[in-house]
This record gives structure tokens, sequence and C-alpha cells, in this order.
């Protein structure tokens, strides 16, 4: 099972079919045509600038402590991560310096599922999502197991952890043979319980968001479409 969706594009060929060629009476003279008045264009919407650091992937490499906190701040009330990265060291890496960089500031949890995970991590920013797309981490052997309140990040195959991690709600030790490492512990599960879950699986699966669309457009289309979503206001090293 994967956390990323994947969608396929279908393309349609359409066949022009020729015309006989048929005879027509000579055109009238042409009025003279009214005047035009074009539409005012319209304005085009444009991305808030971001910080630089956001748009170095590579900078992005320090070596994180043994052990740290983050704290979420989010809609809901904080949320606090234990993270141990002997559990993980790509991992627990690559968390460190999305928080250090303020990567996490405004991300949404954008793939809620009663009883199974909350899955958060894409940008609200497209430019952002274009330049963290293809900066992978190499996988972690899995040494704990993904019971709830393990977090552990997304993967698309192996070698393929960018920046999208998950809560587990459940027990779901069945993702341990499928390669999900995880890197930390939600120290209690009150306020991630109460993230907003009505949206469900995403779609065309669900009636969630589209991963394709929200990767390109950021925040914007998710604030359109799917109002209720909570969100990440602010992610920091707390201890």
């Amino acid at each position: 099972m994967r956390f990323v969706q994947s969608f396929a594009l279908s393309l349609t060929l359409l066949a022009l079919a020729g015309c006989p060629a048929t005879e027509t009476a000579p055109e009238p003279p042409a009025a003279t045509p009214a005047p035009v008045t074009k539409p005012a264009p319209k304005p085009t919407v444009e991305e808030a600038p971001v910080d630089p650091k956001l748009l170095d992937a590579a900078a992005a490499n320090a070596t994180a402590p043994e052990n740290y906190v983050v704290k979420f701040e989010t809609t809901k009330g904080d949320i606090l991560f234990d993270v141990t990265r002997a559990w993980a060291p790509n991992g627990a890496d690559r968390f460190y310096n999305l928080v250090q960089i303020g990567y996490f500031d405004d991300v949404a949890f954008f793939r809620v599922i009663d009883g199974f995970m909350a899955q958060v991590g894409i940008h609200g920013s497209g430019k952002v999502n274009a330049v963290w797309r293809e900066a992978r981490i190499d996988d972690d052997p899995v040494k704990q197991t993904n019971a709830r309140g393990m977090v552990s990040f997304a993967t698309a195959g192996p070698n393929t952890r960018t920046t999208q991690f998950f809560i587990n709600f459940g027990e779901n030790t069945r993702l341990d043979g499928m390669g999900f490492a995880p890197f930390a512990k939600v120290r209690s599960m009150d306020v991630a319980d109460t993230l907003y879950k009505e949206y469900g699986e995403g779609a065309p699966m669900g009636k969630g968001p589209r991963q394709d669309l929200f990767q390109k457009q950021g925040n914007a289309y998710l604030k359109a479409q799917f109002p209720n979503l909570d969100y990440i206001v602010k992610a920091t090293i707390a201890e």
C-alpha cells in the first residue's frame, strides 16, 4: 500500500474527418464591424515569496541530535514528537532539517483517515514542492513497529522518502514489512485524535485532496476546496 497517490494521465486521440468541397454564393460586402471592447485581463495569482532556505534542499543536511523533541503548534493545539535518531537515522535527520528551515509552518494534515493515520508534509507553496519532490533519502531498516502514536515517513517505493510523514492512529504493524520505519513517537495523542477526518481518503479513491493538484497549487487549492482541514501553524525544536 502506498501513501503517495500517483495519477496516470490518459490521452484522447481526436480523428478529424475531411469534408467535401462545396460551392457557395459570393459573400456580401463585409459590414463595418462594431468596436470591440476587450475584457479586462484577469489578475495573475502569484505565490508569495518564500524563504530561500526552503528552495535549497541540498543545504538542509545537518545531523540531528540523538534525541530531540519537536513541537507542532496546530489549529487544534500542540503536538509533541519525541524523536529517537537510533530508530531511523536518515528519517530523523530529514525531519530535523525540515523543522529547522521552517518547512512545516502552515502545512496541512491533508489525508486523515479515522482509525488509520494522519498524513502531512506537502508544502503550501508549489515552488517549494517542486524542489523537495525529488529530494529523496535512503531507506532506514525498520527497527520499531507502526503502533498507535508512532511516526513514519510516507514512501512511494524503495528510497523515495522526501517530506511527507504520518501519525499512526491504529496498530498498523502490517506496515512494518512494507518498509515504513518509525523515527518518532507522539507524546500524547489527545490533540492528534481531534484532527479533521471527514474528507478521508484522497481523490480519486475518496473525497479528499488530489495530491497532484496539491503539489502544484499548494495551499490555494486546499483553502478553496477543503476549508476544514487542520494545519501545522508552526514547528520548532522544543528540546
